[in-house]
């Protein structure tokens, strides 16, 4: 069966729900298909703030870049900035899931218990989650301040030297990382507690009633029905995580020097700080970024279809 008979066949068949998608379909399509169109351009010329087009009080300058081809790729792949930038950016990524996926499994199965105060804690450890991240992320600024933040005053009162949480790289990539943490654990609670109470609790009983230890059923029942929840929300937070730019930029701007930039953080540094603003060269930090992750979907994709998962 061709691909076209497939296409007419679904069409055919479905075709009320296709028509109730279009419209939505159509938006989200202008809305990404012309920046990542307009994106991908760019990434090819050598555009910059000198030869865009742009007005100059009453006169108007036409646009003067030209096309450079691959230029900007090989610039970007055979300079080292983009390899410490991606190196960073991936041990960025892969500290705040796991930390995120590991602390949110823990508080779900606290949560999934009969417990006194449940709903109490529910409601405080999604609070994070309802809090617009600009807000959250200035509101650790204040408490990271090395002079008048509440961490290193709760420390002075212990006898403990102030630590400098933004000042010193290691300690500024630890925090931000921590942020991160926290606010991605609430996300992480809800999708992991609702795929705990979809397994039904006649497993646990018939399990506890053979003898099986509380770590024999977390290997041998809660693993395996959190599998097909595990695996959407890492990948989520995994492309959240790698293109989290709030948490970055707001608290430490990639500082201190360029300690906790990402790479998504250097592309806008490019395009709005730097001068003069290199628009092509971000573009193709902008592309590979989006290259990169396409192919971490992928893999990841066919990873889970050898272990059998249907994703």
């Amino acid at each position: 069966m061709t691909f076209a008979v497939r296409v007419r066949r679904a069409l055919g068949t479905h075709w009320y729900a296709w028509t109730m998608v279009a419209p939505v379909v159509l938006v989200i399509g202008v809305i990404i298909g012309y920046p990542l169109v307009r994106g991908v351009f760019l990434s090819l010329t050598d555009a910059n703030e000198a030869n865009v087009e742009r007005n100059i009080g009453v006169n108007h300058l036409p646009a003067t870049y030209k096309f450079t081809g691959l230029d900007n790729y090989r610039a970007v792949l055979s300079d080292g900035v983009f390899w410490d930038r991606l190196g960073w950016t991936v041990l960025w990524t892969v500290g705040c899931v796991s930390l995120t996926f590991l602390t949110g499994l823990a508080l779900a199965n606290m949560l999934n218990r009969t417990l006194r105060g449940r709903t109490f804690y529910r409601l405080a450890l999604i609070l994070p989650w309802a809090i617009p991240a600009f807000i959250s992320v200035f509101t650790w600024r204040m408490l990271y301040n090395e002079k008048n933040g509440i961490l290193n005053k709760l420390l002075a009162g212990g006898g403990i030297d102030a630590v400098p949480w933004l000042n010193d790289p290691t300690w500024a990539k630890l925090s931000v990382i921590a942020v991160n943490v926290w606010l991605g654990v609430p996300f992480m609670l809800v999708a992991l507690l609702g795929g705990l109470q979809s397994i039904p609790g006649e497993l646990y009983e018939a399990a506890e009633m053979d003898g099986a230890s509380a770590w024999q059923r977390f290997r041998h029942i809660t693993v395996p029905g959190l599998r097909s929840v595990s695996s959407t929300v890492i990948l989520l937070s995994t492309i959240w995580t790698f293109n989290m730019f709030p948490v970055i930029f707001l608290l430490t701007r990639g500082g201190p020097g360029d300690a906790t930039e990402i790479l998504v953080t250097y592309a806008y540094r490019l395009s709005f700080i730097d001068s003069p603003r290199n628009f092509s060269e971000s573009a193709a930090w902008g592309v590979l970024i989006l290259v990169l992750l396409s192919v971490v979907a992928v893999v990841y994709r066919r990873a889970l279809r050898k272990q059998g998962e249907v994703w």
